[in-house]
């Protein structure tokens, strides 16, 4: 057998015996740098000491976020679910435990899949505030490429992109909105279950939602066996479906890789919403055009009862006008291509409501947007609905001398991460169509004008979302525009009057329109009230019922909430 050449670098040696020899030469500004970095890093008291923070900017971590940290890398060895109510800050641990398992050297690549809408929300908070690397993946060659990435976890499980990632071992895996993985059929869920990773981050909000077998599902795709097999777990922990027995005993395994921060433990304390509503009067133009629409609208759906489904561009275009004259022109516009190729073929109801337009010369409601913008005199972000009120609401406050910037789906994920920071250094108000009802951060800014309020409450909730979080240091002011006597106003009275959405407690209500079998058709519903109610009283009754019915199933999510809660509670405690 050959023996191996070794060699022994010897040249610091003649320097360190002349040293020794003349007791001198050691107090150089370098060697005692080098000697001062050598001995901070051997001076880690004890394993859970977190080093990253040293390298966290521009924030204090809270001590909840430290201490799950801590407790993920100590005692669940870099697997748990972290299933914080929402707004406590998941995104931060996640970071936290990254940052960490990188500084000591245990994790050089990392894949985090999100929501699309949140892919460039996570790259920004992982570069800004823990100096992380991490890249938005946007090509199929970025997988070989980067060792940090964050990708949207459905272009994740797509061919070519599928392939690649199966392929590649992983040192940590995060998966944010976790509870996307409940159902072990899925291809969500198989598809992260084939993945190969050495730690894994599952964060959500609600761990359990419909079924103990969601819960079962998470912790065998963390842990597979902790729970057991599926038939010995239906025997020992499921009396019904919602209904856990031997709860002590899983309560402890669950804890096992599950941690769970709730408002009600004094962690933090939000700053308090502000909601005013802002009535506006239309002129006489405005309102004969709502009238002569409303009524037209009517017409056309007696003549064809029950064909709801038809009439929606009608409906569509009902709600434009109480936003904008240009709103309701693209839509009428569209009505006119669709009925004739040519304007004198028209019938006389449309070419009616066409003058009725044209007549319209002022905007009672872009004049009022801009009287409170210069009234707060300080960053807001305008909601709309519409494209055509957004290019509209953009000129206006141009020309008053107001720097505003527009955001909207159609932007590219670089174009949109852009107009967020002029918004934050320059501008003072952000014009944002639904895409800046999630997916963007913004909170140094506390005002909202809703111009435009969707019909589904749980994007209001979004909205409100995108400035009242964790990290918003002032109350948050809500002006929710209302035009009178019109949908609108209705709308306005059904949600924050009625049901009062603007002060239930995020993430219910998703849950609470499923359980009244609204989830899906909230807006149809709606829509279906409007138009069959003879006149405005019928209206208010109608909304009232709805209201009365949310109410109700408002109180049964709750106390499923506190049910699923004592299975979950302790899950911090030792």
């Amino acid at each position: 057998m050959e023996s191996l050449p070794i060699r022994v670098d010897r040249t610091w040696l003649n320097d360190f015996l002349k040293n020794m020899e003349q007791e001198s030469g050691w107090s150089t500004w370098e060697r005692y740098r080098l000697a001062l970095e050598a001995a901070e890093l051997q001076c880690i008291p004890d394993f859970d000491t977190l080093r990253c923070l040293e390298y966290v900017t521009g924030f204090e971590p809270l001590p909840h976020q430290i201490e799950t940290a801590q407790k993920v890398l100590g005692q669940m060895k870099g697997r748990a679910i972290l299933a914080d109510e929402v707004g406590l800050g998941k995104t931060i641990e996640a970071g936290l435990i990254l940052k960490e398992y990188m500084v000591r050297g245990l994790v050089k690549n990392a894949l985090i899949l999100v929501p699309s809408s949140l892919v460039l929300q996570w790259t920004r908070e992982l570069n800004q505030k823990f100096q992380i690397p991490a890249t938005p993946q946007k090509k199929e060659w970025m997988w070989d490429q980067y060792d940090i990435l964050v990708a949207s976890i459905d272009t994740a499980k797509r061919d070519p992109h599928r392939s690649k990632v199966l392929n590649r071992h992983y040192d940590l895996l995060i998966v944010d909105e976790a509870h996307k993985l409940k159902n072990r059929r899925t291809k969500n869920w198989q598809f992260i279950n084939e993945m190969k990773k050495k730690y894994t981050l599952l964060l959500t909000a609600t761990p359990i939602q419909n079924d103990l077998h969601e819960l079962y599902n998470l912790v065998t795709l963390l842990k597979p066996g902790q729970l057991g097999q599926q038939t010995s777990f239906n025997t020992t922990y499921v009396a019904g479906k919602r209904k856990p027995k031997n709860e002590d005993q899983l309560r402890e395994e669950v804890h096992r890789v599950m941690i769970r921060n709730k408002r009600s433990d004094g962690h933090i304390s939000f700053t308090k919403r502000h909601v005013h509503t802002v009535r506006v009067t239309l002129s006489p133009e405005e309102r004969a055009l709502y009238e002569g629409i409303t009524q037209f609208i009517r017409e056309q759906y007696q003549s064809n009862r029950g064909q709801l489904k038809s009439l929606l561009s009608l409906i569509t275009l009902q709600r434009e006008v109480c936003s904008s004259r240009d709103a309701a022109f693209h839509t009428l516009f569209k009505l006119f291509k669709r009925e004739s190729d040519g304007l004198e073929s028209l019938s006389p109801e449309v070419l009616h409501l066409a003058g009725l337009l044209r007549a319209v010369q002022t905007q009672s409601k872009v004049n009022e947007a801009l009287r409170l913008v210069k009234e707060i005199n300080d960053k807001v972000i305008i909601f709309t609905e519409y494209r055509a009120t957004q290019d509209l609401l953009i000129r206006a406050l141009n020309e008053h001398n107001i720097y505003a910037v527009p955001y909207r789906g159609g932007f590219a994920r670089n174009k949109k991460d852009w107009m967020r920071e002029i918004f934050q250094t320059r501008a003072q108000v952000m014009v944002a169509t639904e895409a800046g009802g999630e997916g963007i951060n913004l909170q140094f800014c506390h005002h909202i004008i809703n111009y435009d309020l969707p019909w589904n409450p749980m994007r209001v909730e979004q909205r409100i979302g995108r400035i009242h979080r964790l990290g918003q240091s002032e109350d948050v002011t809500i002006f929710n525009f209302a035009t009178e006597n019109t949908i609108e106003e209705h709308i306005v009275w059904l949600l924050h009057e009625k049901i009062d959405m603007f002060r239930t407690v995020i993430g219910e209500v998703d849950t609470i329109l499923e359980k009244m079998g609204l989830k899906e058709d909230v807006e149809q519903n709606l829509m279906r009230i409007l138009i069959e109610s003879k006149d405005d009283q019928e209206i208010q009754v109608q909304l009232d019922k709805l209201g009365d019915q949310f109410a109700s199933a408002e109180e049964q999510v709750r106390t499923e909430i506190e049910k699923r809660e004592v299975l979950m509670d302790g899950t911090q405690s030792s």
